[in-house]
């Protein structure tokens, strides 16, 4: 059924599947804490956290609203993937520098470099940043390396040699070429570690090993992303069997295309009750391109297909210009090239920073790219018609919210993705 048929919303569930982060989930509770506190006192309303409720033995909180003159008990959980994108990152240097040479290699190789490049610019630019600062940290290590090599050769020059004319030479250019390999041996590696320590402000590091995760089976899910995907189903299916008016599923990032393989799973084997909850799905700055556009990326581009046409739940796709990290306002199911001739969703639109953003406050975050990703989740001291909070804790279901709200006229859905099929 669709989210629309329940406008009064009392008990809800939301899963939230985050994108690639290494971080403990205790993240995502103190951020709607603080942001949903902040959002209530704008616009008029009271949100309250607690410890979450039931046995479920996974991460969440209880939150209590009054909105509207309607309370609203929700439990939010967390789909965690943290502990298997940590597993994925390289603790080594020249590891890293290896998953370059694959990535890069991957995008570059298959073509899907030059179609991603006819998307937004923003995105594409935070793809190639990983690849452009890792190279730059190698050749200032390799450069400071030389001139240290240079500073030894001089200073060895003071240091006498003895014997006859060939011996002195021979002697010489051994002593000139332990100084050199020597000193850019000892330190190029420490500047590379000295840029790396410093990765929780240059990103470099990290985004690169997000990219590579993706492309290391060319768009494929790896097993161990399989198994924990699974998992996720089985709670949401159990969710959709409880006393809930509506379960609502979060991806936020590269969340997102995990939450449509999930909910094409559910959908897809039939584990949906025929009186249940509404079932919603919100995808926020979203990535999906980066993936789908891969030539492997079977699995994925079949389930947005599947997903674009089914009746069974609410799809809202929520990005904004603003986010240099999603692919803003690019219909994830269109520009994969795979909407079905019935496509229903998602809902395309814009948060529309620049608008629901005081310009103090814009002004304050428009250089803060990785935080403005997340903005999605924060509050908006000019809000519009997009509130999460609203969404997450109020009294009407996805599906009715935006019943009415037409799509973006900017969005973009023309086919541009290579591969196209969805089986091997």
């Amino acid at each position: 059924m669709s989210g629309s048929d329940f406008n009064n919303v009392r008990r809800r569930r939301v899963f939230y599947i985050p994108g690639y982060d290494p971080i403990h989930p205790r993240r995502y509770r103190e951020l709607y804490r603080k942001e949903g506190a902040e959002q209530a006192a704008i616009s008029g309303y009271a949100l309250t956290l607690s410890p979450g409720k039931g046995d479920t033995g996974r991460y969440g909180w209880h939150v209590q609203a009054a909105i509207d003159g309607t309370s609203v008990e929700t439990d939010v959980e967390v789909l965690v993937w943290s502990d298997i994108v940590r597993g994925s990152m390289s603790n080594t240097i020249p590891a890293t520098y290896l998953q370059l040479l694959r990535t890069a290699w991957a995008y570059i190789g298959s073509g899907a470099l030059w179609r991603l490049m006819q998307l937004r610019k923003g995105p594409l630019i935070a793809a190639l940043y990983p690849i452009v600062m890792l190279l730059v940290q190698l050749f200032v290590a390799i450069l400071l390396g030389h001139i240290a090599g240079r500073a030894l050769i001089w200073l060895s020059t003071a240091i006498p040699l003895r014997g006859d004319g060939g011996s002195v030479l021979a002697a010489r250019a051994v002593v000139e070429s332990l100084c050199y390999w020597g000193a850019l041996i000892v330190v190029a590696p420490l500047v590379l570690r000295w840029f790396k320590a410093r990765d929780n402000r240059l990103f470099a590091y990290y985004l690169m090993h997000d990219y590579a995760y993706s492309a290391q089976f060319r768009g494929a899910n790896p097993p161990e992303l399989e198994a924990r995907m699974a998992e996720f189903a089985d709670a949401i299916a159990a969710a959709l069997t409880g006393d809930v008016d509506e379960v609502l599923v979060v991806g936020h990032s590269s969340g997102a295309h995990l939450g449509v393989s999930i909910l094409a799973d559910l959908i897809r084997d039939r584990r949906l009750p025929a009186n249940g909850p509404a079932l919603s799905f919100l995808s926020l700055g979203h990535v999906v391109p980066m993936v789908s556009f891969l030539p492997d990326a079977w699995r994925l581009r079949r389930d947005l297909a599947f997903l674009a046409a089914s009746d069974r739940l609410t799809w809202v796709d929520v990005t904004a210009p603003g986010d240099g990290c999603a692919f803003a306002l690019c219909d994830p199911v269109a520009v994969t090239g795979v909407a079905p001739p019935d496509k229903r969703w998602p809902l395309v639109f814009s948060a529309s920073f620049t608008q629901t953003l005081s310009p103090e406050r814009w002004a304050a975050l428009k250089r803060r790219y990785f935080r403005l990703h997340f903005q999605y989740l924060c509050a908006f001291d000019r809000p519009k018609d997009y509130d999460y909070f609203q969404i997450t804790a109020g009294p009407v279901t996805l599906g009715a919210r935006y019943h009415e709200r037409p799509a973006s006229i900017s969005r973009m859905e023309r086919a541009v993705s290579k591969y196209r099929s969805v089986s091997p």
